[in-house]
């Protein structure tokens, strides 16, 4: 069933994202007097279609879903145009008009992208405060003196308004290497100024938990009791709500999930407990009631523990909401320009490249943890999609438009020859990065 559940937000995820890519060369083409002969999600020829329209616009679906396409009266020399309707064909129009439908597909993206940030911003996200646990000795954190309940509340003199927002400011100043100048505020509501020095960081830094290697852990607060149940192990022991765990059998507790695997680990067997109720520590004893879970028995108090961290809603009014969606976009969009060139020069690992597999697995994971890490991975992806295709590469839209730029220059179009040649070389190109993003993803699986 997950296989089917990610395979299914995946399929939507691409299906979505592609509509608005290839409605966007659609729309632009309709507007600049050029005929659509067909719009199609998936590539090869359609196994379902209809028609639509004065000009009976074929509307289909193919089999081959990474893709799409809108196919254009006259965009392909080799297809017969009737003289009635030269002036509808694709390659008879000027180039700024030919350019416009061809730069509106990857627009089309950042639209989208800028219209979910929009959305997301005014309806208000839940988000967890940007407080740190411990650092990790000789981080970058820990030599900057960053302490456990630490929240970061100023990152270069910009307001930090949740882990996330932390986590992509740490992620673009990592990439540049560069000194931040940080506010803090204790748990004890003290304020400090600390800098965090980001100038050594090497690209495997980059890779995966980079917040981690930096030093940078979520805050989780010690578990404490919510409600025991009626007549319940946690009740006979005389736990009460609010009682935070602070020991069992004498060993430290620093988890909701360390304490429930104590729990089971003794069924039917005495445990002492250290609680603090109020500022009072206590010692209780809890015997957990014997239950069998997969064929083993195991120990269970009934009780609701609650270790979250701190939660904090993120919203603005409709103009900030869109000028930040516009901001998300464009930093997202000029961070994966920088990662790429980084990619070429070698100062970033090809492992970033990620391919279809690793992209399902999000689209899959967003989708369990709820709609607005959904639309969030929708938006992202939106964005490397506008991005990609801007790419100077022949196939891609870019490559297109460089082609056209080369013809404002010369004042002439570029040969077929030419153009030829450049499929070639931008399938070659293509063709390459989706076999290393593939073996990245098949090595991420291997990894676990």
């Amino acid at each position: 069933m997950n296989l089917l559940h990610t395979i299914g937000f995946f399929l939507l995820a691409l299906g979505i994202l592609i509509a608005f890519h290839e409605y966007g060369h659609y729309l632009a083409a309709r507007l600049c007097g050029v005929k659509v002969l067909r719009y199609c999600l998936g590539f090869g020829t359609p196994f379902i279609s209809r028609r639509f329209g004065r000009d009976q616009t074929e509307w289909g679906i193919a089999p081959f879903p990474i893709g799409g396409y809108v196919k254009l009266l006259g965009q392909d020399p080799e297809d017969p145009v009737p003289a009635a309707e030269a002036h509808r064909a694709f390659n008879n129009q000027n180039v700024w008009k030919r350019s416009a439908i061809i730069i509106a597909g990857p627009l089309a993206n950042f639209i989208f992208a800028i219209s979910v940030y929009w959305g997301l911003n005014l309806y208000g996200v839940e988000e967890r405060v940007a407080r740190m646990a411990a650092p990790g000795a000789g981080t970058p954190a820990a030599q900057a003196r960053l302490q456990a309940g630490d929240e970061i509340t100023l990152f270069d003199g910009e307001s930090v308004v949740s882990w996330n927002d932390l986590n992509w400011r740490l992620l673009q100043a990592a990439g540049e290497h560069r000194v931040v100048n940080l506010e803090t505020r204790s748990t004890r509501g003290v304020i400090a100024l600390p800098v965090l020095d980001l100038t050594q960081i090497g690209q495997s830094n980059l890779e995966g938990d980079f917040m981690g290697r930096l030093g940078f852990k979520l805050y989780r607060p010690q578990p404490r009791m919510v409600e025991a149940a009626p007549g319940s192990p946690a009740e006979k022991a005389g736990l009460k709500s609010g009682d935070v765990f602070v020991a069992v059998a004498g060993k430290p507790i620093g988890s909701g999930q360390e304490f429930i695997n104590a729990m089971r680990a003794n069924p039917g067997k005495p445990v002492k407990l250290e609680v603090l109720r109020g500022t009072v520590r206590l010692s209780l004893k809890v015997t957990p009631d014997v239950v069998e879970k997969d064929g083993l028995k195991v120990g269970r108090i009934d009780a609701q523990i609650d270790d979250r961290p701190a939660m904090t809603t993120v919203s603005y009014g409709a103009l900030k909401s869109l000028t930040r969606g516009v901001e998300q976009t464009w930093d997202m969009s000029v961070f994966s320009l920088k990662m790429l060139g980084k990619m070429i020069t070698g100062e970033v690992s090809w492992r970033n490249l990620s391919g279809p597999v690793t992209i399902a697995d999000y689209a899959g994971k967003s989708a369990r943890l709820g709609a607005t890490y959904y639309l969030h991975f929708l938006a992202l992806v939106s964005i490397s999609l506008g991005v990609i295709n801007l790419l100077p590469i022949p196939m891609l839209d870019g490559g297109h438009l460089m082609y056209y730029f080369v013809e404002v220059l010369r004042g002439k179009p570029v040969s077929e020859k030419i153009m030829e040649i450049g499929f070639k070389f931008g399938l070659i190109i293509v063709a390459v990065s989706m076999v290393l993003a593939l073996y990245n993803d098949i090595n991420r699986l291997l990894a676990g």
